[in-house]
């Protein structure tokens, strides 16, 4: 029983010290990037930046013209829409009138 626990460490020994330097390995290093390159990927991505607010900047200008254009439509509409109701209104209360007319005319007859 003893012998048994002594191959299995030194198995277990053996498969660590094996298995350590191929994991090490696995890692792979990055190459040492200078100062003035992270400078210039910085300047390149603040020119993107830049580039990206300006295009956003004129695609919400036109959406807000769009949304003017819109607004004026929907109050010409809406004045087009009082107008014939004021019109259908009137015409209403016109008919009203000569129909009181009418019937007070012919209320003596009766």
């Amino acid at each position: 029983m003893d012998d048994m626990k002594k191959r299995i460490i030194i198995i277990s020994v053996l498969v660590t010290v094996l298995t350590i330097p191929s994991l090490l390995l696995a890692v792979e290093r990055a190459p040492r990037i200078s100062d003035r390159e992270i400078v210039e990927r910085l300047t390149k991505l603040e020119e993107g930046q830049k580039h990206l607010r300006s295009e956003m900047n004129s695609r919400f200008e036109a959406m807000d013209k769009r949304f003017d254009i819109l607004q004026w439509m929907l109050g010409l509409f809406i004045t087009i829409a009082l107008v014939i109701l004021g019109f259908v209104l009137r015409m209403q209360w016109q008919m009203q009138r000569r129909q009181t007319r009418m019937e007070t005319s012919l209320q003596p007859l009766c």
